[in-house]
């Protein structure tokens, strides 16, 4: 049995013998296809290194000795304080000798942890990637350092696709810089060149961002923040997204334990350090919108040098102020919000942020808009500027794109017309009914904020009372065109259509237009252009443009004066009496406006060095709330921005009074001089331009106005205004609208309709108080819509 189950020599033989010999036909086939592979593989290899740059495919590494990245315009406050840069590529270059080494470490450790030993390709970690590329791809990389500044400098050269050809551009180019450049030239392009998000290009620039310091002054904790931006800016950005910043953070320092550059100990605490990110002022994100708008102003004139050359631009903005102005807006805008002036039924800003999807809004926002503008007077120089109450939301620039109706803000460039030719602030106008009929339109009846009417009133009281009706009779008697060149004189340019309802503000204008037609009564007569720059300069300090501001001669220092003094009333006992109640008692002047449906509030006012507006509304026009008032919502955050203001600066000095301006005891219920007949409760002291003071005794009160003298004259008892007129049956006034605006035409002034009475001005500044009547309520009236405009 045994016998018979051995296998025979034969075949033991054959089956000891290798599978070489059993198959070399086969074997050879396979030897010389692996080595015909593998000399195609090299050859490729190689004919592709070589050819990879020819016809000037790859960039010349020569510049690299003179290369200068393009560098940002910086932007500086008026006391030299930096507000923000603009530039396609926000950069500040540093010496790397300035570069801590904790920087230099963190960088290296979690970019390229061989960067001292190759010389621009890490053959390890791309052996590795090549290895584990059919399973993994090549979403890993094995860019180094040096091939990233290649790709980062020459990105016309070197795209950013994934595919072979540009591994092999990057890695020739890497080659040739590193034979060329030693290793710390190299890591200091690469520190200055590399986007760290947020706007932000080189580690001096992102360190200023993200934490408000030079990259000199960083700590373990924050270098390893940066160092962890590079491989996804967006995603890991400490701003929008904290909690993977520290998770990356912390990545980025077991790294460089593991390469030995800290200690463990090190490593603890620095994981432990809180993410403590620097303000908006320090990094440079304040007043987003004045910002941009100097960004266009310089972008007009620079054009492409703006963005790469580095420009300094000193401009007129007060980060104080405008500190100021955002947090008097905001406060107020929540309060409206909340419901603290009356219930409040649209969508909160709160509401809007917690639900809205994505990062950046559509532009038009459902919730309270407001817009402010703070101006020195003398020069046009705009001190804070707020166009919206979320820029990354909206970029609209509320103060100087939106157009929108001013309301009562609008009379004083009537009353400023009416000065102008020859009325005193005693001249009597009707505050009665008055019903209006346009050809081609229905009628229009413009009634006051109570629904009451006053009959004759003086125009001081027409104006602080901010009656509409008397306001209208006004401008009528005036005559539209007179008023619409009065309002191109302040600086209005936005269409101001010849129909009665104009008067009231029914005409839409650019708040930054109105309210730099008030620095005219602020300076006494002399209106200022808005400004924003004040010099531009190069890297060597050379002026490059220094605009000049422009200044305007709108009104005599007499008439801006009376003006003044009838605006300071406003405040003192008018529309606007809850600035003086709220306990701001310096020298000021203003006008409050609220429009048809209390669509817009707005309040803007004066000192004799600062002038301010704030505008609230909606973007899409409609009622912020029931009983909306100028002087309600809009007047508070004027009162709380003046407040804080002056509480750093010096009291606002009060203007001195012209020689010219005279006084005389008056009745004011018919503007001419009292007597001792007329009622105590009607005699005031009123101011004048010389040859405008009544020259006769009043004839309401006394025997004339009492014939026969059968009964004598109560001058003890209050007066009481003769009861309103009906309006039954009462027969409209036809109106024919005047011919269209011809164009810019002069409104002659009294002293140039009679020169012979116009002397020099010659100021007073010692001057006696007023004798007043006590403060009504708040009466801001909102404009009837004109039947001549469309319904917005």
């Amino acid at each position: 049995m045994s016998s018979a189950s051995a296998p025979s020599p034969g075949k033991i033989t054959n089956s000891k013998l290798s599978f070489r010999k059993r198959h070399p036909t086969f074997v050879r086939v396979v030897l010389l296809t692996l080595t015909f592979l593998f000399a195609a593989g090299v050859g490729a290899i190689y004919s592709s290194w070589a050819l990879i740059c020819r016809g000037n495919q790859c960039p010349s590494i020569e510049i690299l000795a003179e290369y200068t990245p393009h560098q940002t315009s910086k932007l500086y406050a008026i006391d030299g304080r930096f507000i923000a840069e603009l530039g396609l590529e926000r950069r500040t270059l540093v010496k790397i000798d300035e570069i801590p080494k904790i920087v230099q470490d963190a960088f290296i450790a979690t970019e390229d942890k061989r960067f001292y030993q190759h010389a621009g390709i890490d053959w390890h970690r791309a052996a590795s990637v090549v290895l584990r590329s059919p399973l993994h791809g090549y979403s890993q990389g094995f860019s180094t350092i040096t091939m990233q500044l290649a790709r980062n400098v020459f990105p016309e050269k070197i795209s950013r696709e994934k595919s072979p050809v540009r591994k092999l551009k990057e890695a020739k180019v890497a080659r040739a810089i590193e034979a060329k450049y030693d290793k710390k030239k190299i890591l200091e392009l690469y520190l200055n060149q590399i986007d760290l998000g947020h706007g932000a290009y080189g580690v001096e620039t992102a360190a200023q961002r993200y934490f408000g310091k030079s990259v000199r002054d960083l700590n373990l904790a924050e270098a390893a923040t940066l160092a962890a931006l590079p491989k996804a800016p967006a995603r890991y950005n400490p701003v929008r997204f904290p909690d993977r910043a520290i998770q990356r953070r912390n990545t980025v320092l077991g790294l460089m334990h593991s390469a030995g550059y800290i200690s463990e100990a090190d490593m603890s605490r620095a994981r432990a350090y809180p993410l403590q990110l620097a303000n908006k002022t320090v990094t440079g994100e304040t007043a987003p919108y004045f910002v941009e708008w100097v960004r266009q102003q310089l972008d007009a004139q620079f054009g492409k040098q703006l963005y790469e050359q580095g420009l300094r631009v000193f401009t007129t903005l007060d980060l104080d102020m405008q500190s100021a102005a955002e947090r008097s807006l905001e406060r107020q805008a929540r309060a409206i919000e909340g419901g603290r002036f009356g219930p409040y039924s649209h969508e909160t800003y709160e509401h809007y942020v917690a639900h809205r999807e994505g990062d950046e809004g559509s532009g038009t926002s459902p919730y309270l808009q407001s817009a402010f503008l703070a101006m020195d007077p003398r020069t046009g120089a705009v001190r804070a500027m707020i166009g919206g109450r979320d820029f990354d939301d909206s970029k609209f620039n509320r103060s100087v794109q939106a157009l929108r109706q001013p309301g009562s803000t609008f009379k004083p460039i009537v009353y400023s017309a009416a000065i102008q030719n020859g009325r005193p602030a005693s001249y009597i106008v009707n505050d009665s009914p008055l019903v209006l009929q346009v050809p081609g339109q229905p009628e229009w009846a413009p009634q006051n904020y109570d629904l009451r009417f006053l009959g004759q009133i003086p125009l001081r009281e027409s104006l602080y009372l901010s009656r509409n009706v008397s306001t209208v009779r006004l401008g009528m008697e005036l005559g539209e065109q007179t008023v619409i060149n009065e309002a191109r004189n302040f600086g209005i340019t936005s269409v101001i259509p010849p129909y009665p309802a104009i008067h009231i503000g029914a005409a839409d204008v650019y708040p930054i237009e109105l309210i730099s037609a008030y620095t005219a009564f602020a300076n006494l007569g002399v209106r200022a252009s808005p400004n924003a720059i004040l010099r531009v300069e190069n890297q060597k300090g050379e002026i490059l443009w220094q605009p000049t501001p422009t200044r305007t001669q709108v009104l005599s220092p007499e008439e801006a004066w009376i003006m003044v003094d009838m605006m300071k009333d406003v405040i003192r006992r008018g529309s606007a009496a809850g600035v003086w109640e709220s306990g701001f008692h310096y020298p000021a002047g203003g006008k409050t406006g609220t429009t048809n449906d209390g669509t817009n509030v707005w309040f803007i006012g004066y000192t004799a060095d600062l002038v301010a507006g704030v505008w609230m509304g909606l973007d899409r026009p409609q009622k912020i709330k029931d009983n909306a008032q100028g002087g309600v919502l809009a007047a508070p955050a004027w009162t709380a921005f003046m407040t804080e203001v002056y509480r750093r600066k010096p009291v606002p000095p009060d203007w001195p009074r012209p020689t010219s301006i005279v006084t005389r005891e008056i009745d004011v219920s018919s503007g001419l001089l009292q007597t001792s007949y007329c009622p105590r409760s009607l005699v005031t002291s009123e101011f004048f331009i010389s040859g405008t003071e009544p020259t006769r005794d009043c004839d309401k009160h006394g025997p004339y106005a009492n014939p026969g003298g059968a009964y004598p004259v109560d001058t003890f008892t209050p007066y009481m205004p003769p009861p309103t007129p009906s309006t039954t049956n009462r027969p409209p006034i036809n109106v024919t609208p005047p011919a269209p605006e011809p164009g810019y035409q002069p409104v002659p002034s009294r002293g140039q309709q009679q020169p012979q009475r116009r002397i020099p001005t010659v100021f007073d500044t010692s001057r006696r108080d007023t004798v007043r009547r006590p403060p009504p309520s708040d009466t801001t009236q909102s404009p009837a819509r004109p039947p001549s405009l469309p319904p917005r």
